[in-house]
């Protein structure tokens, strides 16, 4: 059952657990909505670092739960996402709950946006993929109330939400068994996500591709039994748009390096190669509710890359849609394939700015480690405001360098 998130001006009277905030320092914010003893606090060694949680037994048989949040100074919107997250994690069976943290929140964070961070981080710690489980467990919250007042904090959890519903759907997608999730079962998510959301959708299988020169796709594609997919989503805002922005998503549903085959070990996570495309589906679901004043166009090239015996061989040449020619002497570089027919098209349509969502390389992880995203592009002004957007998401980056020699 999903969690319902509310905004009230105080404790809701069913709220089985209260959160509320606690800096380093036992020091407690105004509007915490309790006291606590920081003598007891203090005796349990709770240290209020960021996602620390205490549990504090209430006479009337309610729980009140310490959260952490670290320093007064340092806090963000980042901090509060992580402790709603907590927050969550330590009433996970519990049927209801209510949170203060908002009292936490800096003054120079609008409240839209903190009630925003505490929406996505309650909303996303409550995820599970429990669709293949025996025993699944899942979060038994049916109530979440971030206790504030106005509509700015309504709107911020409003966005919060529905941000998080958009993320889990791409977890959703990724978590999926490769053998579901095929080329022509991501087509047909697109399909659904159009429906109910009111996007313009375009898929072309084998045949089109083919006749619109879509190489790359139908090159790493021939090694599979199943058919590949180009899918195309837009959307257009109500007003007038300021511009006009292409999201490219790699959509491999499984790879297994085609003849240049992967270790047994590497292949176990490749039902991931596709979360460039899950992304960018799932961020295209979302848009419509938030409303962004520029036009959207995702392309997503989907497609297995299998060892069959069609399969392109090293030293095979692949002609692009742009017209480029490609010799694939290694086809575990499937992905820059694919890619360079879906970035064709997204140039072809004449946008502003286009963003690339690729799991290209293990190299990547090597150079950056596995929590941070490497950031690539040849506009200096656009990397400043993706980098900048990614912060707000917490979803951490580091630009790496695109030299002209490297070409």
């Amino acid at each position: 059952m999903p969690m319902n998130l509310a905004v009230a001006p105080d404790v809701p009277a069913d709220a089985v657990v209260l959160g509320v905030p606690v800096f380093a320092g036992l020091d407690l914010p105004s509007g915490a909505g309790v006291e606590l003893d920081r003598d007891w606090l203090n005796d349990r060694h709770f240290e209020a670092e960021v996602g620390d949680t205490l549990a504090l037994p209430a006479e009337d048989g309610s729980t009140v739960i310490a959260v952490g949040m670290g320093e007064r100074e340092e806090m963000k919107a980042e901090t509060l996402r992580r402790a709603a997250a907590a927050l969550v994690r330590a009433a996970w069976h519990s049927r209801t709950a209510a949170t203060t943290l908002l009292a936490a929140a800096p003054a120079a964070l609008a409240p839209e946006a903190a009630a925003q961070a505490v929406a996505e981080g309650a909303a996303l710690a409550a995820y599970r993929f429990t669709r293949y489980k025996g025993d699944p467990d899942p979060c038994r919250l049916e109530a979440f109330t971030v206790v504030a007042e106005g509509e700015d904090a309504e709107r911020g959890v409003a966005r919060g939400e529905r941000i998080a519903a958009a993320v889990a759907m791409a977890r959703d997608l990724v978590n999926e068994p490769a053998g579901a999730m095929t080329p022509t079962r991501l087509a047909e998510v697109a399909a659904e996500v159009a429906a109910r959301s009111g996007l313009e959708l375009t898929v072309w299988d084998e045949v089109d591709a083919a006749e619109e020169r879509l190489g790359g796709l139908l090159g790493v594609a021939r090694g599979s039994h199943e058919p590949p997919r180009l899918i195309r989503l837009s959307y257009r805002p109500p007003g007038e748009a300021r511009g006009h922005v292409a999201l490219v998503g790699k959509g491999i549903t499984f790879d297994s390096g085609g003849l240049s085959i992967k270790t047994a070990e590497g292949m176990e996570t490749m039902k991931t190669d596709m979360s460039g495309a899950a992304a960018v589906v799932a961020t295209m679901s979302a848009l419509p509710e938030l409303a962004p004043d520029v036009a959207v166009t995702a392309f997503v090239p989907a497609t297995e890359n299998m060892p069959g015996g069609r399969a392109t061989k090293p030293g095979d040449v692949l002609e692009i849609r742009n017209g480029k020619t490609v010799e694939v002497l290694n086809t575990d570089a499937e992905g820059r394939l694919v890619l360079a027919d879906g970035l064709s098209l997204a140039v072809e349509e004449g946008v502003d700015a286009i963003v690339d969502l690729a799991t290209l390389t293990g190299a990547c992880i090597v150079a950056l480690g596995p929590k941070v995203a490497g950031l690539m592009g040849n506009h200096p002004g656009w990397v400043d405001q993706l980098w900048a957007a990614a912060d707000r998401a917490g979803e951490p980056v580091w630009p790496l360098p695109l030299p002209d020699d490297y070409r």
